[in-house]
């Protein structure tokens, strides 16, 4: 491999593969899954995810965006690919081309793929579309409750459209919240929306065969039984997508974490670990000061050792002064606000600290650990953003 800065990312792709199988196990036999490797596999790499989800069984991969899914295609030419966040104007093309499967919830997004189609001489139902349905986030998907809404996109489905109503689905907004009561009032409405599908009569050909619904907290929480059941009852399968735990994490749950979540997050392995080294170190005496606006004032003779790494690199400049990154396998806190670049530890109190000397942004180091949780709840964010923000220009490697 040729030298780039020393700041980097470790995927271990079998951890990935090990959690993929481990939640195969949460969903059979009542449902598939449906591996989210969105938004470059979550900031892990979509060039080493997804492949390692497929080797593990993955029959469906879940991407943000048609370039994403044309991305996937290429690395997994097999795979059945979601485009989770629709197709945009110009983009029914590729989407035909490429064979992916796109999320619609509104007449334009079909106009887009049913010209596309007739471009391509497409065959009536050979365009898969999954119908995606608001059950109460307002965010994206078509309002069941509206007069004539859902029925008149799902008359764009008939026998002579290019386009297949493969599936329909829904986002459980929720699912974290251990009393499940929104989910089970989205559910109810997920039910009525069905309803409605199930009396146009379509024909065994023509009728959704996925229920796509439930994400990470839906499967942990062992509602994929419930959400089968539902599917079941309109002859369709169901289609859990698993985003955060395929990564090594259980999401935490509002008030009391149910009991299933707490051993899954035991066996879950984690996939990610992001690392730099130390660059320089120095020597500095009481009441010189560290980085910009010298935030931080030395009070005692310290060491301290720069390392290369920075909020152009994806860690969040909240964490300077109130966080510790790990040397030798000790924590060493930030002192002073983090630069674009470069951050600075205090390792006063570490031995023998060197220029070259590994540290750890987040992972182990020995006994020591840090977590993508560590890393959102001194930033008040979460995990998610953790992950995704970290910067292309961090190379990663799978180890």
């Amino acid at each position: 491999m040729t030298p780039t800065r020393p700041c980097w990312v470790e995927i271990c792709t079998r951890s990935l593969e090990e959690n993929f199988r481990f939640l195969q196990t949460l969903a059979a036999p009542h449902a598939e899954l449906l591996a989210i490797v969105k938004a470059d596999g979550y900031g892990h790499s979509l060039a080493l995810c997804a492949p390692a989800a497929v080797r593990a069984g993955a029959q469906w991969l879940g991407v943000t965006s048609v370039e994403e899914g044309v991305a996937a295609r290429v690395l997994c030419p097999e795979a059945q690919i979601l485009v989770i966040c629709g197709v945009f104007s110009g983009q029914g093309e590729a989407v035909v081309r490429h064979g992916l499967t796109t999320v619609a919830w509104e007449h334009w997004q079909l106009d887009e793929l049913e010209a596309a189609a007739r471009k391509a001489g497409a065959n009536a139902g050979s365009v898969p579309v999954h119908l995606e349905i608001d059950t109460g986030m307002n965010r994206q998907g078509a309002d069941a409750g509206a007069a004539n809404g859902l029925v008149s996109l799902l008359a764009r489905f008939d026998s002579d459209s290019s386009l297949r109503l493969d599936g329909v689905m829904t986002h459980l907004y929720a699912a974290d919240e251990s009393d499940g009561a929104v989910t089970q009032e989205q559910l109810v409405r997920l039910d009525a929306a069905l309803a409605q599908i199930a009396a146009l009569g379509f024909s065994a050909e023509r009728k959704p065969q996925w229920l796509n619904v439930g994400n990470s907290a839906a499967l942990l929480a062992g509602q994929a039984g419930e959400i089968a059941a539902i599917a079941n009852r309109y002859g369709m399968k169901a289609l859990l997508r698993p985003g955060l735990a395929l990564y090594g994490l259980a999401p935490r749950f509002e008030m009391e974490e149910p009991a299933t979540v707490a051993a899954a997050r035991m066996r879950l392995q984690r996939v990610l670990t992001w690392k730099t080294r130390v660059v320089s170190v120095r020597a500095v005496p009481v009441g010189a000061v560290v980085g910009y606006n010298g935030t931080f004032v030395v009070t005692e003779p310290m060491r301290l050792a720069l390392v290369a790494v920075g909020y152009g690199d994806g860690l969040d400049r909240r964490l300077g002064n109130c966080f510790s990154l790990l040397v030798r396998g000790e924590r060493a806190p930030i002192v002073g606000r983090i630069s674009m670049d470069q951050t600075v530890l205090d390792v006063t109190e570490i031995p023998d600290v060197a220029v070259g000397d590994e540290v750890v942004i987040l992972g182990e180091q020995d006994d020591e650990t840090i977590s993508a949780f560590d890393h959102a709840d001194s930033a008040e964010t979460i995990p998610w953003e953790v992950f995704t923000r970290i910067a292309a220009r961090v190379i990663r490697v799978a180890v």
